[in-house]
């Protein structure tokens, strides 16, 4: 009795199944067509994304040698195709290599090239932090107080290994305008973290004494 009973669960069950399977056909080939689709486009967008970064590895490596060896007339518009192509790899590479080489004249441009690459790109934390201090570097010689300080704070505040180099260049740029008192400050903030390069950390202390022992 009971293996009859079981018998016919088990039917039962068979019959629920293959009814579910029939009554959501239309429901289950959808869901198993958008599951190819998605697969599809996943695949295909990694082939365009390999074959788009080969494309601008190529450009860049090509622009290069032309200016190099002697064809100045493409660089400009080629690296700066690169650099809005937004690319972790090649589109910092493009810019400083324009900047490196002085050909790039305008301040609001070169700044709007390194907001690309801080923002727009995906750079790591650390690359990230290394660009922000590069355009503070780069501001220095011309913008004010308050425009320098608000480049360089996201790594002043933060715990980067570029934190260090950013107070150094602010209490540079304190004492170049003989604000003496908020450069030391900088310095002094300096010298008081863990764990940094001994090298900027002697430099540091080496100028406390030196400026600013009583």
């Amino acid at each position: 009795m009971d293996q009859e009973i079981e018998i016919i669960s088990s039917e039962t069950r068979k019959e629920k199944i293959k009814n579910f399977i029939i009554n959501k056909k239309k429901s289950i080939i959808t869901v198993i067509i958008l599951l190819l689709l998605l697969l599809f486009s996943f695949f295909f967008y990694q082939e365009y994304e390999k074959g788009h970064r080969e494309g601008i590895a190529n450009k860049y490596n090509a622009t290069i040698i032309q200016y190099e060896s002697g064809d100045k007339s493409k660089i400009l518009i080629s690296m700066k195709e690169i650099i809005e192509d937004k690319d972790k790899t090649y589109s910092p590479l493009a810019f400083f290599y324009l900047l490196d080489n002085g050909l790039i004249e305008s301040k609001e441009e070169i700044n709007k090239f390194f907001d690309i690459l801080i923002n727009e790109i995906g750079l790591d934390k650390e690359n990230k932090n290394l660009t922000i201090f590069k355009k503070g570097l780069f501001n220095s010689e011309f913008a004010n107080e308050n425009e320098l300080l608000n480049i360089l704070n996201p790594v002043i505040k933060s715990d980067s290994i570029w934190k260090p180099h950013a107070l150094y260049l602010m209490a540079e740029y304190y004492f170049a305008k003989e604000e003496k008192q908020k450069s030391k400050e900088f310095l002094d903030q300096l010298v008081s973290l863990e764990d940094i390069s001994t090298k900027v950390k002697l430099e540091a202390q080496k100028r406390l004494r030196s400026d600013f022992s009583e």
